[in-house]
């Protein structure tokens, strides 16, 4: 299936509010259980940008049905099942336009605004205080990173990036695989918000190491 390839040059305008708010509505109803939420598009999206591998050189299909959990099974014949897994070709053609106007937004606005970059993070109350938890974008964000695992390998293990990863590497870890210490970091709330709240910071002087000069 064909998709449009990133162009960093595009005028495409950010999304507004309702747009975005549209496109976690349909994400959200799609029947593939692989399917990212708006907060894991949103890391995933982060990370492709961040990638050591240039995004404009890679074909959109490499990298677009992963947002919507895979285009489905090959039918016999070789082709792709019709649209799957939209309902129609116009909501695909929706879909697939709103994520890539979102990822150039995330690009536009760390190069240009980067005070003003919100990454999407789930925000919940407890005992009358807003913390948030960026564990779901961390998992979308290290989706992007399997992709070329090796040429990420060297940035986990650079003295100055490999820390500024190291929030996200937590918050999006499975926790069978973490130690006592780290489990129990999660499991409060407070430490949690706090290393949610570093990934921003992180994300930004990761960006601003590595942007082209």
């Amino acid at each position: 299936m064909d998709y449009p390839q990133y162009n960093p040059k595009s005028d495409n305008l950010p999304l507004s509010d309702e747009e975005l708010s549209t496109l976690d509505d349909m994400l959200t109803k799609l029947p593939s259980d692989a399917s990212m939420n708006i907060e894991a598009m949103d890391g995933y999206l982060s990370g492709l940008l961040l990638s050591p591998r240039n995004l404009s050189d890679l074909a959109g299909s490499a990298w677009m049905p992963m947002v919507w959990g895979g285009d489905g099974e090959d039918l016999d014949d070789g082709r792709k099942p019709d649209n799957y897994p939209f309902a129609s070709g116009k909501q695909r053609k929706r879909v697939t336009l709103l994520v890539l106007r979102h990822l150039q937004s995330i690009a536009w606005q760390w190069a240009a605004q980067p005070s003003s970059w919100e990454p999407i993070f789930s925000v919940a109350d407890h005992e009358g205080e807003d913390l948030i938890d960026a564990e779901e974008w961390a998992i979308g964000f290290l989706t992007a990173v399997d992709l070329a695992p090796e040429a990420w390998e060297p940035l986990f293990a650079d003295a100055e990036i490999g820390p500024l990863l190291a929030p996200i590497a937590l918050l999006g870890a499975d926790e069978t695989q973490l130690g006592d210490e780290d489990r129990a970091r999660l499991a409060d709330p407070l430490q949690r918000d706090a290393i949610s709240r570093a990934v921003l910071d992180s994300v930004l002087a990761i960006y601003a190491k590595r942007k082209p000069a």
